[in-house]
């Protein structure tokens, strides 16, 4: 059985993160959405932030959004959006089978669901094949910080931030899933001294054979 999304305190305090998002991160947002086209699918949309970057070869989003506080929210944004954009309250393992999508993008959520490879495995099922999947994910980080990040993640992080773990080899769960990765690179979105465990990004592409 799928758990059900239920992040009361996250879904009021990341609007208010997303309004205020570092101009280093949004440029990352356009830069993983850049040259996309056809019919896209977005998980975890939060409060559609990404809608407003969606380049205009775009014809049709589905955006899925499980926290039921922020689906409105990513309503408003798409309305918005200078491409159309359909937001539906379903978790990634939820989507049923429908025509095959020409790319799936995730943007700082594979950190917080409950299965990566699962997850990853049903976007891979939902791809076209040569389909890419478009990552911004926070990874985790060697030494100290990888430390630190793996003493948030038992402590008070995840039950506070939507269950965001810090400390994931996301991008092994992606090849795992079947995808083979084309490009990645790491970029600090903050100084390196910055105290908070989600500094560091992994901002890549994938795509499945």
């Amino acid at each position: 059985m799928t758990p059900s999304v239920d992040n009361p305190f996250f879904a009021r305090v990341w609007p208010v993160f997303a309004a205020h998002e570092a101009e280093s991160v949004r440029v990352l947002r356009r830069e993983n959405l850049a040259g996309l086209s056809g019919r896209v699918l977005e998980i975890g949309a939060g409060c559609g932030t990404n809608f407003a970057y969606y380049p205009e070869a775009v014809t049709h989003v589905l955006a899925v959004e499980p926290e039921p506080r922020l689906v409105d929210k990513a309503r408003e944004a798409a309305a918005n959006a200078p491409i159309p954009v359909a937001v539906t309250h379903e978790t990634a393992e939820e989507i049923g089978d429908m025509e095959p999508f020409d790319a799936v993008v995730c943007s700082l959520v594979l950190c917080s669901v409950h299965d990566q490879v699962g997850v990853l495995r049903r976007l891979h099922a939902l791809l076209r094949p040569g389909g890419e999947l478009r990552y911004l994910e926070h990874i985790a980080s060697a030494g100290a910080r990888g430390r630190f990040q793996q003493f948030v993640d038992a402590t008070f992080w995840p039950r506070v931030m939507g269950n965001c773990h810090t400390h994931r080899d996301t991008e092994r769960a992606i090849i795992d899933a079947g995808f083979e990765v084309r490009t990645s690179r790491r970029e600090w979105t903050l100084p390196a001294w910055a105290p908070l465990p989600v500094s560091e990004l992994a901002l890549g592409r994938a795509h499945r054979p």
